[in-house]
């Protein structure tokens, strides 16, 4: 696998350092998380993390995507499938500013998943803009900072968290996000993801990654 830290610009790598996450590079990204069996967009990944299936059909995304997002889904599922969800969308602005209208458009005050979809992704793509300076992610830096905005991620997902703020998984994705912005956040969110992983198994799975 390539230097991971030679994929990270010098003010994010500083930041996610000095918020101590278990590993380097952009953490909503880089590390494929652990979902077993659980059903997913197909993926590849053999090469580098960013590269899906070859002949996947980027006008499936949106589809493919919200069959996957169900109710039901498991956050750890949830935050996989967007992960790659935003890389694919990443290769095409149009594909990628549908994907981010789908999901926001179902974004409500009531709904603990939607809001946490929609900010996931929306962070996700924060995180693929912050890589324009690297030449494997230039021009996909630019697709999705054509389309993303000024939308605030972290909020919908704090908004999900107060719906349900007994979710260690919830709290496993707001650490993450916060690696790279706010230290005593990602701390604080990291410890109730740790607490709570004996009653999530997907999330026991992947805990190495803030601890």
């Amino acid at each position: 696998m390539f230097n991971l830290r030679r994929l990270v610009v010098p003010g994010l790598l500083a930041l996610l350092v000095s918020a101590a996450p278990a590993l380097a590079g952009p953490p909503l990204l880089c590390h494929p998380f652990d979902i077993g069996s659980a059903r997913s967009l197909p993926w590849d990944g053999t090469s580098s993390w960013w590269n899906g299936k070859p002949d996947y059909n980027l006008q499936n995304l949106v589809a493919d995507t919200e069959a996957i997002l169900t109710p039901s889904t498991p956050v750890i599922v949830r935050m996989e499938t967007l992960r790659r969800a935003s890389l694919y969308a990443s290769l095409d602005s149009k594909v990628a500013a549908s994907l981010l209208s789908a999901i926001t458009a179902k974004a409500n005050a009531s709904s603990v998943t939607a809001l946490f979809d929609a900010g996931y992704l929306t962070e996700t793509y924060k995180q693929i803009v912050v890589l324009r300076g690297e030449r494997e992610f230039a021009d996909r830096a630019r697709t999705i900072a054509a389309v993303l905005g000024k939308a605030d991620g972290a909020a919908m997902i704090g908004k999900a968290m107060t719906l349900r703020p007994d979710d260690p998984s919830l709290q496993f994705a707001a650490a993450l996000i916060a690696a790279s912005t706010d230290r005593n956040a990602y701390r604080a969110y990291a410890e109730q993801a740790r607490k709570g992983a004996t009653k999530d198994a997907l999330l026991a799975k992947n805990l190495d990654k803030i601890s």
